[in-house]
């Protein structure tokens, strides 16, 4: 959880970039902690498509997203690794070989994610187990982007945290 003076000073940053709209031309967000920004810009995402992760080793991490969390390995535009879940995917980038554009400073092990399942966690923790995956904590109550969530935490190959989630019913 962010401290709430930097919180304060993201919300004041946050405010110099995007000023106050006029009353006529504000959009209002709901966020899960109760916090509603204004807006006043005309484009409204609808969902995340792709999220890039660099890794050390594309197919050790290829290996272990599929059979631990079995999500799909797909290749594409010749030989470039991406891994399917949902109608979403995480495209793979080699560090040193990432393609362009890309991030600034791509990093391995520096995504901190959080996944949803309607598998119960305690057959995630138990499949977990079975993989030699160690949990980092969990099953622990959190705050997901549409309610309240239980989780738990593991590291990915590269040291990433993933957290995988139920929400709560």
């Amino acid at each position: 959880m962010m401290a709430p003076r930097a919180f304060g000073g993201a919300l004041s940053r946050f405010a110099r970039f995007y000023p106050r709209p006029r009353v006529d031309q504000t959009f209002k967000y709901p966020v899960a902690a109760g916090v509603c920004f204004k807006s006043s810009s005309p484009v409204q995402i609808s969902h995340l498509d792709h999220l890039v992760l660099t890794v050390k080793n594309v197919a050790r991490t290829t290996d272990f997203y599929s059979s631990v969390l079995g999500m799909q390995v797909i290749t594409f535009k010749g030989n470039r690794k991406a891994l399917g879940f949902g109608r979403q995917k995480f495209n793979l980038h080699e560090v040193g070989k990432e393609f362009e554009p890309k991030a600034k400073s791509p990093t391995p092990g520096s995504a901190d994610l959080c996944l949803v399942t309607e598998t119960p966690l305690a057959t995630v923790a138990a499949h977990l187990k079975a993989c030699g995956v160690a949990l980092e904590e969990g099953p622990v109550e959190r705050s997901g982007a549409v309610g309240p969530i239980t989780s738990v935490y593991f590291r990915d190959p590269d040291n990433n945290l993933i957290e995988v989630s139920n929400y709560l019913k």
